[in-house]
């Protein structure tokens, strides 16, 4: 679906008062909700043939229309282009009614004033109590947004070859001197998973690792940084490059290597279709290795404001997390895990927080750096690292 066909659907939609709350009177019929989606293409399945049939079966005439904008970054400027666009002709109603995005560009819509301070209006809004809930690359992002599900670096490895993984940065780094190209990673090109371990690498040796989450952007840090990443050279001579996120697991279940960083959705996700050992382990290093939550958000003057308040409390509610991220993606949940837990059968909570628990993930799971640092760190691995 086009943005054109986008706006041809809402053209003739019926709009919404601004309710109160979220016990107002029912949402009226011939409703289009517009949700715009960055990320990949099973993000729009997962609105318009998981999300919508719930929400409409509980708002009878409400019809939910999803259209993706793309991966990455990329795709959450494309949304927000979209919406600076409507803002700049000055249109009263805008017609994306709830947005789903990455972190860097929440940060910048809110700065911007684009977005809608909704939090506090859905039953849900207290379900997550992460960091990442309310920071976002170091911009205060509390109440306009709620995290969708959380993605997670972790290091996978197999336990018939690694009796006992290392639990740190300083002990890997020990380990890969006794265990010489058992440990493979892609570095920073093809894929996140190599990134997130450099940046949290980076994290792990510098001496003020908390401001390159929550800031201010310093340049003057960057012979820190430098520093900080100068054990990667001799690091690397004893690992394995692989080529990617994908090539990194297949090189583990291939024995080529016994260790590396992996997204840990993608993990389970080839354990769950045959691709991968069903005996690989995972463990979540310290101090931290980076994720991301993707957000729910609710641009400033969406024409459905109502109807996007119900959607998104539906989206996150510990049903829906439950069955519809974990269960269908191997995905963290968005709020915290201990409102999922009782929705979930003892088998699939045991298959995604054995390895790492959920006080693991919140005291270990970190935001990849402020968008400066993780420009600075990019910079500083090609010159001290790279070269």
């Amino acid at each position: 679906m086009t943005l054109t066909t986008l706006r041809t659907l809402l053209a003739g939609a019926a709009g919404l008062a601004l309710a109160a709350g979220l016990s107002a009177a029912p949402l009226k019929a011939e409703t289009v909700l517009t949700v715009l989606t960055a990320g990949d293409q099973n993000m729009v399945d997962y609105v318009n043939e998981y999300l919508a049939p719930k929400f409409e079966a509980q708002n009878p005439g409400v019809k939910v229309r999803a259209a993706g904008t793309g991966p990455g970054d990329g795709g959450s400027q494309k949304i927000y282009e979209k919406l600076s666009a409507e803002a700049a002709a000055g249109a009263a109603k805008w017609d994306v009614d709830v947005a789903v995005i990455h972190q860097k560009m929440a940060g910048q819509m809110v700065q911007e004033k684009m977005l809608s301070a909704y939090v506090g209006d859905v039953k849900t809004g207290t379900l997550a109590s992460r960091d990442s809930a309310r920071n976002a690359l170091g911009t205060d992002v509390t109440g306009y947004v709620l995290p969708m599900f959380h993605s997670q670096i972790a290091l996978a490895y197999n336990p018939e070859l690694v009796k006992a993984p290392p639990k740190t940065y300083a002990e890997l780094a020990e380990w890969v001197k006794a265990n010489p190209k058992s440990f493979g990673y892609n570095g920073i090109k093809g894929g996140m998973s190599g990134v997130g371990f450099v940046t949290g690498w980076a994290a792990a040796n510098i001496g003020d690792a908390a401001r390159l989450e929550k800031g201010p952007y310093d340049a003057a840090m960057k012979p820190a940084i430098e520093k900080a990443l100068s054990g990667l050279k001799d690091f690397n001579k004893s690992v394995t490059l692989t080529p990617g996120n994908a090539g990194t697991l297949d090189m583990l279940n291939r024995g080529e290597i016994t260790m590396g960083p992996v997204w840990v959705d993608m993990f389970y996700s080839w354990q769950a279709d045959g691709r991968l050992n069903p005996a690989m382990k995972l463990q979540l290093i310290g101090p931290g290795m980076p994720g991301q939550p993707m957000y729910y958000a609710v641009p400033a003057k969406a024409a459905n404001q109502d109807a996007a308040r119900k959607f998104i409390e539906l989206a996150t509610s510990p049903e829906v997390q439950a069955d519809g991220i974990v269960k269908r993606f191997n995905w963290y949940p968005g709020i915290d895990a201990t409102y999922v837990q009782p929705k979930l059968d003892a088998q699939t909570w045991a298959k995604l927080f054995t390895d790492v628990k959920p006080d693991e993930l919140a005291s270990k799971g970190k935001p990849f750096p402020l968008s400066g640092y993780f420009t600075d760190i990019m910079e500083a691995y090609e010159r001290t690292v790279a070269n």
